[in-house]
């Protein structure tokens, strides 16, 4: 499989074809279901990527430490109970 860059790149390409208008239908519908396999690939490596930031986000500073799995604490809560 090609690096996200390369497909990201791809994906701009086939935007910008289909932006000139100066193609035939038949392969404008060609690149445009490319570009949407390109868009959902990508979406799906961007979500892996997520996942592991907030991994390492969470992760506990010592091994005693429980991560924090929440987004924002509730008011009144501390970090350590």
């Amino acid at each position: 499989m090609k690096k996200f860059e390369e497909r990201l790149s791809r994906l701009e390409e086939l935007n910008d074809k289909m932006k000139s208008g100066d193609i035939p239908l038949d392969e404008a519908v060609g690149l445009f279901e490319e570009g949407i396999k390109l868009a959902k690939s990508l979406e799906k490596d961007l979500e892996k990527v997520e996942r592991k930031i907030e991994i390492l986000v969470n992760e506990p500073d010592t091994p005693q430490d429980d991560a924090n799995l929440e987004l924002f604490q509730e008011e009144g809560t501390s970090d350590k109970t």
